[in-house]
């Protein structure tokens, strides 16, 4: 028995919006919500631009992005997007050169600001390229770099004027009779940034891009991110997103599917239900948890696990997840399995027992996905 995302009080209705493909990966319409992350490496390095990107792409990240400020980096973009496992997107600020470079390099996605990149002729140089090789766009507009006769109409960085520097970056590229775009409105501020993505998406279809930006280290961007992005997602906006951290590339990844696995919108890998532990504990329940994410990393099949301390909330928790562990005392606890008591187990076995059953019943779940894959493609 797996929690259930499409019960009415839990469920996220999606804002509609129309969909555009970066590479092979989906974005916008009924496709999943993709997970961004950008590599921090110097972008000329190869070796270690691609393994950030592998070591991303290992915890599911769909898309990458990478900075490309000289020529050196769009000419060693096109060897990291030959041996890249996922679409890249090369960003771009100034210099319609670079993305034109990148477009040919294979880049993706070009992520620019069409205002930025000089007059109406290059807009339209950037956009055959883009169009030539089969990439999308993405808009960026960001409260830090607005334009200047933005800022000297509205006084500062505000939702009106993010969303007519998206309209006017939008107008650019449909001039030109471009569609394959999505766009991004972000803040530091995650009042600013919520006011304006919500505003955003009243008056265009175009995809969303989330994020907060310079969200801050791991714990204090995680939990501005969460509280931003997980407002806008919850009231169905946003199509694709980013986790903006000082921290690995890795991390953000991670972070940013935690916070679609919390509300229903992505399942990917092992989801730990556990509890934080208290004098009523049957054994560590913080160490084993530890434990179990590093052993568990490897599991990319959807799956809920519940780890509790004592059978003051165990029993329930398990109920409602896939596998779980109650501590009971005396040195062992109870291991349920689909919401049911199972076994006993010993507390010192338990956690290279679980790692078992959870891989056992990974394997099983995609042996029938391959099963109902094959039946249904006869």
């Amino acid at each position: 028995m797996s929690l259930n995302p499409v019960r009415p009080w839990r469920s996220v209705e999606r804002r509609k919006s129309r969909q555009i493909m970066v590479g092979n990966v989906p974005v916008g319409g009924d496709a999943p919500i993709s997970v961004q992350t950008m590599t921090n490496t110097d972008t000329s390095d190869v070796k270690a631009t691609l393994d950030q990107i592998i070591r991303a792409a290992d915890v599911g990240a769909d898309i990458v992005r990478v900075s490309t400020p000289d020529q050196a980096s769009t000419q060693a973009l096109r060897e990291i997007c030959r041996e890249s496992p996922v679409p890249i997107v090369a960003d771009i600020h100034f210099h319609y050169k670079r993305a034109i470079e990148a477009a040919e390099a294979g880049a993706a996605c070009l992520r620019i600001n069409p205002g930025n990149i000089g007059d109406a002729s290059r807009v339209k140089e950037v956009v055959k390229a883009a169009k030539d090789h089969g990439c999308s766009i993405r808009i960026g507009v960001n409260a830090g770099s607005l334009e200047k006769h933005l800022l000297e109409k509205y006084g500062e960085p505000c939702p009106d004027a993010m969303v007519e520097s998206g309209l006017d970056h939008i107008k650019l590229l449909q001039d030109n009779d471009f569609h394959e775009f999505k766009i991004s409105c972000k803040a530091s501020d995650v009042f600013l940034s919520a006011a304006a993505y919500q505003a955003l998406a009243e008056v265009t279809d175009a995809p969303i891009h989330l994020g907060i930006t310079e969200a801050g280290g791991l714990t204090a961007g995680t939990v501005k991110s969460a509280i931003g992005l997980g407002n806008l997602l919850w009231m169905g906006i946003g199509d694709t997103l980013r986790v903006s951290l000082s921290a690995d590339p890795v991390e953000e990844v991670k972070v940013g599917f935690e916070i679609l696995k919390s509300l229903g919108l992505r399942t990917r890998g092992v989801q730990i239900i556990s509890c934080p532990s208290c004098a009523r504990q049957g054994f560590n329940v913080i160490k084993t948890v530890e434990t179990l994410e590093k052993r568990l990393e490897h599991i990319k099949t959807p799956m809920s696990l519940s780890i509790i301390g004592c059978v003051v909330n165990g029993p329930g928790e398990a109920l409602m997840t896939d596998l779980g562990f109650t501590g009971g005392g005396a040195g062992s606890g109870m291991i349920y399995m689909a919401g049911k008591q199972s076994h006993k187990m010993s507390n010192d076995q338990m956690i290279d027992h679980i790692v078992e059953l959870v891989e056992e019943r990974a394997e099983k779940l995609e042996a029938e996905k391959s099963a109902e894959e094959s039946t249904a493609a006869e």
